[in-house]
């Protein structure tokens, strides 16, 4: 009996985990290279993250949902321009892919961006009139967060006579196929990884100016570091509120067409809930409230997951980031830069 024990719990045991480092040691330059594109799209949704953070101190956890809202947005103006959904690439050129990939990436954007302001308006903006506590706030954004999964899953087939939503992914829609560029130390780098990690420095750039240059980001800043002043002072703060999700809807859409640039299958109503709480992650390691905080906590965690995956497994890609989260809090709570958006400068 205890023989018979003892190989069922080695059974049990075998596959639960490894410990590779040779792998790391193997696939280093290729797995940092494909970390930084998931930690590029990572980022750009933490923006949303912090910001709302930053200027409302609420958590929205509805804002996987609208990373996933744009995903179908960029799905639906890939239909709406004539493409058939196929497992073929797309090959009508260059100049063509790149003003094709251009409307998807604004009907993504529209799409995330309506989506977020009208999810403030609709489910946050009342709560506020009302003087409600940070814990309705935070319940309300979870329950929003089912609501928008459930109306893709259930109602959206309907609305689209079964062209989008329902309980499967939609059927890939290629604009690129992966074309190998260059190589670094032997592991190569493809025109979507490129595109990928360049758009979103850019996008993220453009934000931090926005936020530390422009008369609108002096207006969030102060929102941000004293509502009640910034008030006295003539700022709008609830057109402040408004712009915040804004910003953050429409990163929230580009990072969806960089995602399905890398994962053409993954468009699915519950697609965003991991990757939101992966970004949500990343603007807490980075120092939530903090845009170069989100950037540098995305980077960095799609880099290590990565690194986590080689060596312990591929089902434990997602615990090691989260690990990699907890160790850091215990040293550094307030994240790695810990700067808050009121005190944020150029």
């Amino acid at each position: 009996m205890s023989s018979v024990l003892h190989a069922g719990a080695q059974v049990l045991a075998d596959p639960m985990i490894g410990f590779d480092l040779g792998a790391l040691a193997r696939n280093f330059w290729a797995l940092t290279i494909d970390g930084l594109t998931y930690g590029s799209i990572y980022a750009l949704v933490a923006v949303g993250y912090t910001l709302v953070y930053g200027v409302l101190r609420l958590i929205n956890f509805a804002h996987s949902e609208i990373f996933m809202l744009g995903m179908f947005g960029v799905y639906g103006t890939l239909l709406l321009l004539g493409f058939t959904p196929s497992g073929n690439a797309y090959n009508e050129g260059i100049p063509m892919t790149i003003l094709y990939l251009g409307i998807a990436l604004i009907g993504g954007m529209i799409v995330a961006g309506g989506s977020a302001v009208g999810l403030e308006r609709v489910a946050y903006r009342p709560l506020r009139k009302r003087g409600a506590p940070s814990l309705v706030f935070l319940i309300t954004a979870i329950g929003a967060s089912f609501v928008i999964q459930e109306f893709v899953h259930f109602v959206l087939p309907k609305l689209t006579n079964g062209k989008l939503g329902g309980v499967n992914a939609q059927q890939p829609i290629r604009l690129v196929e992966p074309v190998d560029v260059f190589s670094i130390f032997g592991a190569t780098v493809t025109n979507i990884e490129i595109a990928i990690i360049v758009s979103a420095l850019v996008l993220a750039f453009i934000t931090d100016r926005f936020i530390n240059a422009t008369k609108f980001g002096r207006g969030i800043r102060a929102v941000a570091q004293d509502p009640v002043t910034a008030t006295l002072m003539g700022v709008s703060r609830e057109r402040v509120i408004m712009l915040t999700f804004l910003i953050g809807g429409v990163l929230a859409g580009a990072a969806a067409l960089f995602y399905t640039l890398r994962v053409p299958s993954g468009i699915i109503y519950s697609g965003g809930f991991i990757l939101g709480i992966k970004a949500f992650s990343a603007a807490v390691l980075g120092g939530i409230g903090n845009l170069r905080g989100a950037l540098l906590g995305g980077l960095l965690l799609g880099v290590m997951e990565l690194y986590g995956q080689a060596v312990f497994g591929t089902e434990w890609r997602d615990v090691v980031a989260f690990v990699l989260l907890v160790l850091v809090l215990m040293f550094r709570p307030t994240g790695i830069l810990g700067e808050s958006l009121g005190r944020a400068r150029a």
